[in-house]
């Protein structure tokens, strides 16, 4: 069998970097060279690079009715390829300079669907679209008292309008089969909690017990 080879960072000439656009999102056109598999390293290449921060996404979760708090929004990127452009999410926000990523999770979830989050759990850490932007998404779970989730939310100087579902496990779960749920976010942490539930809940527990 061939070697696996393991390079990183360092396995990368960074020639130069330079700004095409900054604005609300910023693109930059990086020039590098890097090694390759069968020795030696790469001719330079080019690339432009969509930056715009890192986020996060939280799924909140009600142990007591077995129900996810999911949130429904319109989003242009979907336009060409979706029968409707309004999608079923997570609660989600990029991480301004100086927050921490759970800071984040509980704003933008009293923003986004004005509920309030405990037992705030790390899940999975995932590289959006890496081809093209350095955007990492870090997922959480968290207890919620599904209850205190309904209405319309958003804030009106970021032109958000944003409706608050609560769905119950086994249809999040049908929604994931049918293609209901289609954005990346929400079907990696719906599959997540559905691979882990039985220990995040005993998790809870004893976060709980203590």
């Amino acid at each position: 069998m061939p070697k696996i080879q393991r390079y990183s960072s360092a396995d990368v000439r960074q020639l130069t970097t330079r700004p095409l656009y900054d604005g609300y999102f910023k693109m930059v056109q990086y020039r590098f060279q890097h090694r390759l598999f069968d020795g030696g390293w790469s001719g330079d290449v080019v690339r432009e690079i969509f930056e715009r921060g890192h986020a996060v996404a939280v799924l909140p979760y009600d142990p007591v009715t077995d129900e996810f708090v999911l949130i429904e929004q319109f989003r242009i990127g979907a336009m060409e390829t979706s029968d409707s452009p309004w999608l079923i999410e997570v609660i989600a926000g990029i991480i301004d300079e100086g927050e921490e990523p759970a800071e984040v999770c509980h704003r933008e979830a009293m923003e986004e669907a004005g509920i309030t989050l405990s037992n705030l759990t790390e899940a999975v850490s995932y590289l959006a679209s890496p081809g093209g932007t350095t955007e990492r998404l870090q997922i959480y779970m968290a207890q919620v008292d599904a209850s205190e989730a309904h209405g319309v939310h958003g804030l009106d100087n970021e032109s958000e309008d944003i409706l608050v579902h609560r769905v119950p496990v086994n249809e999040a779960e049908e929604w994931l089969k049918n293609g209901k749920i289609d954005n990346a976010a929400a079907i990696i942490a719906v599959q997540w909690f559905l691979l882990n539930k039985a220990n995040l809940l005993a998790q809870w527990q004893g976060d709980n017990a203590e």
